[in-house]
């Protein structure tokens, strides 16, 4: 991760008078949002305001603990001195850290079944993954149905069009993988399990491992010299 992402700042514009944070990396912007901010997305770059119709006193108190959340898991920000405080909160694993395990347990499965034991936690139809970011899909429709807003029925509708088209195709497609590699039963050939022990048969009983070596990668020759015309 380069440096520069490591470093932010959480202003109040001059100009403008909103409570700006610039810089991070996605880290920092799912913290930067967790805490209230507003993602602003351009085309060179992706910034963060406060929400728009906050008393003063609710924007510093919303920009310090940003700040406080930053600089507890290691960002280093730069601040108004009315947002700046030494206080570091605990910061708990968010409830996406639950599927980025299951990513993690996939790139290290050796078989089909443990692949499929990992799809099994995202297409379950009673209480998987996708089950539940349904749920919530639903519920935020319903919650349009009665919001008093201009743009609240086409919102409606667009999250309900996300249940019934897109989140459907996505999940049908994620159970027949899960039920295709559940059938195989098979290693994968490019992933097999090192034990580091040394069979008994093993004649060179020096040997501390019976995995063949990696492969040895070919040195790539040089392009050939073109040749300068003769004199």
């Amino acid at each position: 991760m380069p440096l520069a992402d490591r470093f932010l700042t959480i202003r109040r514009d001059p100009h403008s008078a909103e409570v700006l944070a610039r810089g991070g990396d996605d880290e920092a912007h799912s913290i930067l949002q967790r805490t209230g901010f507003v993602p602003v997305v351009r085309v060179h770059e992706t910034y963060h305001r406060a929400p728009s119709a906050l008393a003063e006193d609710k924007e510093t108190r919303l920009a310090t603990e940003a700040v406080a959340r930053l600089r507890a898991v290691g960002y280093h920000v730069d601040c108004d001195p009315v947002f700046d405080t030494d206080r570091r909160p605990i910061r708990d694993l968010p409830l996406g850290a639950s599927v980025t395990h299951l990513a993690e347990c996939i790139r290290q499965a050796t078989t089909t079944d443990e692949v499929a034991d990992a799809l099994t936690e995202l297409t379950a139809p009673h209480d998987g993954i996708l089950a539940a970011v349904e749920q919530v899909l639903a519920a935020a429709a319903e919650f349009h149905d009665h919001l008093d807003a201009t743009s609240a029925p086409y919102t409606a509708r667009r999250l309900r069009y996300l249940v019934d088209d897109r989140l459907h195709l996505i999940r049908t497609d994620l159970i027949h993988t899960r039920n295709r590699l559940a059938d195989l039963h098979a290693p994968h050939p490019g992933r097999a399990t090192c034990t580091e022990e040394v069979p008994a048969d093993e004649v060179e009983r020096s040997a501390v491992c019976a995995c063949p070596p990696p492969p040895r990668a070919i040195p790539v020759p040089p392009p050939p010299v073109a040749a300068g015309p003769r004199r």
